[in-house]
């Protein structure tokens, strides 16, 4: 990861934060060639050390290099866009505001309850703020049996992480509220992001 100092995320919790608010996560193995897919990933909450889970389809083509120990690397993308410099009190360059987690990890291959687990976890998660949430056990038996079997689901133990958060530190007051004022028109969650960063360091 191209990671300049002054955009370096290394606690933890910051982190925990990107993965946790963006679950849909890019999902990376090389083995005789590079496969991707795009999957969303999720922290245990009752590991005490950082645990994720996940789950691919069986006749995804990545299935067969997802084995125990293998190697994956994950990209969890946070709030990203293009800034003009027109937005800048004085002229300078355009660029694209971004915030990222990269992660190393070993793969462990879920038992069938582990699997069950998690597609509660799962549901629980997405579904808790919906007016009519459709929790697992509100899916009739027969289809959960029909697609349990057609899914692998994994654990993830991290070897190494690596976050950056590049939102305009440094730059003027001035110019920070220019440029989330004129996010706030068509990239509301960057301008938010870009806007917390930036108090940190008033």
């Amino acid at each position: 990861m191209y990671k300049p100092l002054r955009y370096r995320k290394t606690d933890q919790q910051y982190q925990k934060d990107i993965i946790k608010n963006n679950p849909f996560a890019t999902l990376i193995i090389k083995e005789s060639k590079f496969s991707a897919t795009h999957i969303p990933i999720l922290i245990s909450a009752g590991s005490k050390d950082l645990l994720l889970y996940g789950h691919i389809a069986n006749h995804n083509e990545m299935l067969k290099y997802l084995k125990n120990d293998a190697e994956v690397f994950l990209i969890f993308q946070g709030a990203h866009g293009y800034v003009s410099s027109s937005w800048y009190e004085n002229k300078d360059i355009s660029t694209w505001d971004y915030s990222a987690v990269h992660m190393h990890a070993n793969v462990q291959i879920q038992t069938s309850e582990e699997l069950e687990g998690s597609l509660r976890n799962l549901l629980k998660v997405f579904e808790q703020e919906k007016k009519c949430p459709l929790l697992y056990d509100d899916i009739p038996e027969k289809i959960i049996k029909n697609n349990f079997q057609q899914i692998t689901g994994f654990w993830l133990r991290p070897t190494k992480i690596e976050a950056i958060a590049k939102y305009h530190q440094d730059f003027s007051k001035k110019d920070i509220k220019n440029i989330t004022t004129h996010l706030e028109e068509d990239n509301k969650s960057l301008a938010c992001a870009i806007q917390k960063e930036n108090e940190k360091t008033t």
